[in-house]
């Protein structure tokens, strides 16, 4: 997968002309390749700036979520899926377009499951797309501004930062205590 990137990546960065298109294509083939939305945008700041890494990663999201729009009525049993990892996450009620563009934030919400929701919570596809489009700006513009950012600092700074989120997710972790079966149920006569 890193050898992927890395070839488009050095593709891009040596300044060809369909490099936009490139990049934009490679949004619309990375759930292929299982790598997540953020790395891409990130990427894309670092490419191509702050400006135009954010409009090409709009395109390609926006792409991306029209495509999921005609694909997943194909595959009801992935559409299934999607829905029953909603209703656990989310339950049985609706997201707005607003819950939606801030839950695209966050790095570990699917990003299709949140396309369903914006799929089931709207009629028509114009308005999908409409929507899609507005929900996709904020990530976009986050992500590739701190890839654009990242860019910048030095790998010092970068091993830092590291170091410190995973210090920060290991102390936020859930702690769980595991009773053996016996043990919860053992009697004390």
């Amino acid at each position: 997968m890193n050898d992927k990137l890395t070839l488009v990546m050095s593709y891009v960065q040596s300044g060809s002309v369909f490099a936009p298109l490139i990049f934009i294509t490679f949004h619309l083939l990375r759930q292929f390749l299982f790598i997540p939305v953020i790395v891409v945008c990130m990427s894309g700041g670092v490419l191509f700036g702050a400006a135009f890494g954010t409009i090409y990663s709009v395109i390609g999201l926006t792409l991306s979520s029209l495509a999921f729009y005609f694909v997943i009525g194909k595959f009801p049993k992935t559409k299934d899926r999607l829905l029953r990892l909603k209703n656990k996450l989310f339950g049985n009620r609706k997201l707005n377009s607003r819950q939606i563009a801030v839950l695209r934030l966050i790095p570990f919400i699917h990003f299709y499951l949140l396309s369903l929701c914006l799929l089931e919570s709207n009629k028509g596809l114009k308005n999908y797309f409409y929507l899609s489009f507005m929900t996709n700006l904020p990530v976009a513009f986050v992500y590739t501004v701190f890839g654009h950012y990242i860019a910048d600092f030095s790998p010092t700074l970068i091993v830092i930062i590291l170091l410190s989120l995973t210090l920060l997710i290991y102390l936020l972790r859930e702690k769980q205590t595991v009773v053996p079966w016996k043990e919860f149920f053992r009697s004390d006569d």
